[in-house]
This record gives C-alpha cells, sequence and structure tokens, in this order.
C-alpha cells in the first residue's frame, strides 16, 4: 500500500492529530511507502525547531520532488480542470504516478473537493481519507 500526504495531512501531524499520526506510525511498520510531494512541503514548513513531529515524520517519507515533468502534467491538469492550484494538481500527479505501481494508494487530505476533481480528470480513484 501507498500512502501520500498534502498540506492539509502535514498541518494535522505538525498539530498532533492522533490519528494521522497513527496510520502513519502504521504504515512505517508495515514498510508502506509514503510519499509527500514537495511543495506540500512548503505549504506546511514554517520552523523547524518547533516543528519536531513533522520533521521527524518527513525523513522516513519519500519526498516527491516537483520536477520538470510534474510540473508540466500539473499545468496540463490545472488547464483541464480550469483550477490554479498547482500544487494540488502536483498531488494529484503523485497519486496518479503512485496508482500505475500501486493500485491501493490512501491519499490523506483536507481539501477532499477540490483534489476529487483533479484525480476524477486523470481517472484516478484513490481511497481518500479526510483529515
Amino acid at each position: 500500500m501507498s500512502i501520500v500526504l498534502d498540506a492539509g495531512a502535514l498541518i494535522a501531524l505538525d498539530r498532533g492529530d492522533r490519528d494521522v499520526w497513527l496510520r502513519l506510525q502504521t504504515a512505517f511498520e508495515n514498510g508502506d511507502r509514503v510519499r509527500v510531494p514537495a511543495g506540500v512541503i512548503g505549504q506546511a514548513w514554517r520552523d523547524p525547531s518547533r516543528q519536531v513531529l513533522l520533521s521527524r515524520s518527513l525523513k522516513r517519507c519519500d519526498e516527491m520532488p516537483l520536477d520538470g515533468s510534474t510540473a508540466r502534467t500539473s499545468g496540463w491538469l490545472c488547464g483541464l480542470t480550469n483550477t490554479a492550484d498547482v500544487i494540488d494538481a502536483s498531488v494529484a500527479v503523485i497519486v496518479s504516478y503512485a496508482m500505475n505501481r500501486d493500485p491501493q494508494v490512501v491519499l490523506l487530505t483536507s481539501d477532499t473537493r477540490d483534489l476529487q476533481s483533479l484525480l476524477s480528470a486523470l481517472d484516478a480513484v484513490p481511497r481518500i481519507v479526510k483529515v
């Protein structure tokens, strides 16, 4: 199984949300892959001296770069769906990429409506967990 985190999930984790923390701990213990798009980290990262839990968790996650290919695909997706949030689009793109390797992908998000729309345009249907 794979898990993809959006900024809402990172913020919940940073605030000590027990459900998010337990879900990640279980994933790490099971050897599941936890992916975090780089732009999402930028949305949540503010003060590493105060974000110890977030910092510790990110060390165990795969940070997915917003490279040229992902950026272009994310921009294309924004154009296709008439949206403007490239970071949300990059989350959807990373979920879609993950589903090509593992059909059991869970997306932890606080933004279910926007992400469902973006994922729908990619024909990607992960399990979405609202945080």
